[in-house]
């Protein structure tokens, strides 16, 4: 059996969304209690499938892991395991944020390979290279990252990528190194600044978060901390491309709308009368069809590769032609695939997609292939005819709390339905 989204098309969204703690801040928040021992609390945290996930992969190293509704609290012992090798870690991406944490503490660690989502390939080479550079070992080695040292020690660190993963494990390694450590053309997300927001609150010395370049001052030892999870830019833009798709009024609290700049202009370049409030949300207010717009995707603080398929489901509802460019994972377009299931007018040439705007889709069943993919085809399916079958559903409880709830308080009418499918998705 499994489980699938009927979405009636038709709907205009309009309403109030609250959006809450960030996925892509509390994996890597949570991995970090590994580096101080004692109780660290965490609020804020979003509840999805991901969070328990990773609370599995603390305990498989010996932590004690309390979820409360949105505070999660993690008792990190004296004497850790140095072996992650969870069944979880085989579910989420993120599982791999404790390679540095681990290595850093105890100065070896066998970590499983992680799975998550289908968007191409994500190789560690970034994540090895930094933590030889600081002084350990590391190889694949059966199925798992090992690394070991006999100490680490400060080093200078280009990444060849802002990859934000690479950045954090290096980062989470390198405050109990001794020395200096610069980590340069590091990830600038606002994840990577909670992140060192984060460390500091334990007693880290970081200088340079949200810019390219870091400097990390070792320390002895760390200690734990009290920490809120900031609101979760993608989950918010995904109500602002929804409620312009939907020609809607949408205020969106609980994100920083500066994290959003580029995504919101372009919105507004799509003919959206979009709002914003300092440090507490947005209203993004659509009337009548959007206008095409192009997207290019690049690391933060450019157009995220998360948001590609909503601006993929955005173009293919919108007036014109828009060609949208895929600068960060080459796999991300499978998701056209399902649009053109839909009845978008969509072609793909290597990392460019060209989509003509369509005035309305039509119902089909569609497969989610990762988190953003599945919640861009429920979009997809409120501005089609008829009743749109999302299968896989699971890749969207990963990322958004509640999200059947909040679209329904917003006016869709979308139902979860258990049931066998009856059709086999082409290979």
């Amino acid at each position: 059996m499994s489980e699938h989204f009927d979405v009636y098309g038709g709907a205009r969204l309009v309403g109030e969304v609250e959006v809450v703690g960030a996925k892509n801040s509390v994996l890597k928040l949570m991995a970090a209690a590994l580096l101080a021992e004692g109780t660290t609390t965490i609020s804020n945290c979003p509840q999805i499938l991901d969070v328990p996930l990773m609370a599995d992969v603390l305990r498989s190293v010996g932590c004690e892991v309390e979820m409360d509704g949105d505070v999660t609290r993690i008792t990190t012992p004296a004497e850790l395991s140095h072996r992650a090798d969870s069944p979880a870690m085989g579910k989420l991406r993120a599982s791999v944020c404790v390679l540095g944490p681990l290595v850093g503490r105890l100065k070896r660690a066998v970590v499983a390979l992680p799975g998550g989502d289908a968007i191409g390939s994500r190789p560690l080479d970034m994540h090895q290279n930094g933590l030889r550079k600081l002084g350990a070992t590391s190889a694949i080695e059966h199925g798992c990252v090992v690394a070991e040292a006999d100490g680490l020690h400060g080093a200078q660190i280009w990444l060849d990528f802002p990859s934000v993963g690479a950045t954090e494990n290096i980062l989470m390694a390198a405050v109990l190194a001794e020395g200096t450590t610069v980590i340069d053309n590091a990830a600038r997300e606002p994840e990577i600044i909670d992140l060192c927001t984060m460390l500091t609150e334990m007693g880290a010395r970081i200088e340079g978060a949200g810019t390219s370049t870091l400097t990390v001052e070792g320390v002895d030892s760390l200690h734990p901390t009290e920490h809120r999870v900031i609101g979760d830019r993608i989950v918010g833009a995904t109500w602002a491309f929804a409620a312009s798709m939907t020609q809607g009024d949408v205020t969106v609290t609980g994100v920083d709308p500066h994290h959003l700049d580029l995504v919101l202009d372009k919105l507004r370049l799509a003919g959206a009368d979009v709002t914003t409030y300092d440090g507490k949300g947005f209203r993004v207010v659509q009337d009548g069809r959007p206008k095409a717009v192009d997207f290019v995707t690049l690391p933060y603080p450019g157009f995220a590769t998360d948001l590609q398929p909503f601006a993929v489901a955005l173009s293919a509802v919108s007036d014109g032609t828009s060609m949208i460019t895929e600068n960060v994972y080459e796999a991300r377009f499978r998701f056209i695939e399902e649009m053109v299931r839909l009845g978008a007018d969509a072609r793909t040439d290597g990392h460019h997609a060209v989509v003509r705007g369509v005035e309305r889709l039509s119902s089909a069943p569609v497969w989610a292939s990762d988190i953003r993919a599945g919640a861009g085809l429920v979009l997809a399916g409120l501005c089609a005819e008829g009743v749109t079958e999302v299968w896989d559903v699971f890749h969207i409880d990963r990322g958004y709390p509640a999200f059947v709830e909040n679209l329904n308080r917003l006016g869709a009418r979308v139902e979860r339905v258990t049931a066998e499918p009856d059709r086999v998705v082409a290979e």
